[in-house]
């Protein structure tokens, strides 16, 4: 009998109906009926900072969580008094990989590459420095050169490397290689007494994969672009972790699977029971 659930999930074009494809009515409406249980734990794990969670929780009416994973795993925050405690002890977990440095004191390292240009503070952390890079640059030869110096320095680091479509740059992250979203929610396992049998996962993108192809029960929804879906299929069959990974197709509650729905339908594949925890 499953007597509590961690629900992890990701936020953009997972949980947030921000991409193309059209949300099914009512499926944010269903999801925040069943995590409003008392026996759901519930974690936004997001590479969004705590600012932008809280905004796109006011502008998407989503359920307010227990946990927020942010900055891609950087940072961790639990609610408290109607706002936030950082979690201070995964701080210090993670600095071990910098060698309890900060992101202020890795910025001196690559001053003199122009291509990289610093992101605005707020989109620092203390354990996430973040550059833009224009697109008609040599990206992946400038990830060699970070990754280069970072290694010369004795620095275990995740640089990570994406595209934002909408201001037309590329973006990169360096942070400490603990600083993940898999080794996050296993520390939030651990913190808070939950086992692979009763936590869950969705996402949707790359980022997401580390999750996705790991033991943790974890859900495609329907959105997903085709090539990670089949990434992600290919992952967990040569590793045998097949019954792991959820890809949501729709028809569940007659809704699309895309966002939201699927997440529900992932949640009821892995645990029919849940289906009782609705008040339909």
């Amino acid at each position: 009998m499953l007597e509590k659930l961690l629900i992890c999930t990701d936020l953009d074009r997972s949980l947030i109906p921000n991409g193309k494809q059209p949300e099914s009515a009512n499926a944010r409406k269903l999801f925040s009926q069943l995590v409003s249980d008392n026996r759901v734990t519930l974690a936004y794990v997001s590479g969004r900072d705590l600012i932008l969670v809280e905004k796109a929780i006011a502008e998407y009416d989503l359920p307010f969580p227990n946990f927020v994973v942010a900055d891609v795993g950087a940072s961790i925050y639990t609610s408290y008094n109607n706002g936030w405690l950082r979690l201070k002890e995964w701080d210090e977990k993670i600095s071990l990989d910098w060698q309890f440095k900060n992101q202020s004191d890795l910025v001196s390292l690559f001053s003199d590459i122009k291509e990289c240009r610093l992101q605005e503070t707020e989109k620092q952390g203390l354990h996430k420095l973040s550059y833009y890079l224009s697109l008609d640059t040599d990206i992946e030869a400038i990830i060699a050169e970070v990754k280069s110096r970072l290694e010369n320095e004795q620095l275990k680091c995740n640089v990570i490397s994406s595209v934002d479509e909408q201001i037309n740059l590329g973006l990169m992250d360096i942070l400490p290689l603990s600083a993940n979203k898999r080794y996050a929610i296993e520390y939030l396992m651990k913190n808070q007494n939950f086992e692979i049998e009763n936590t869950v996962f969705s996402g949707d993108s790359g980022n997401d994969l580390e999750v996705l192809i790991s033991p943790i029960k974890s859900i495609l929804v329907a959105n997903s672009r085709l090539e990670v879906k089949e990434k992600a299929r290919a992952e967990v069959s040569q590793m045998s972790l097949n019954n792991s990974l959820y890809i949501a197709e729709g028809g569940y509650f007659n809704m699309n699977g895309n966002y939201s729905a699927g997440i529900i339908e992932g949640i009821f594949h892995y645990f029919p029971e849940v289906d009782n925890w609705l008040k339909k």
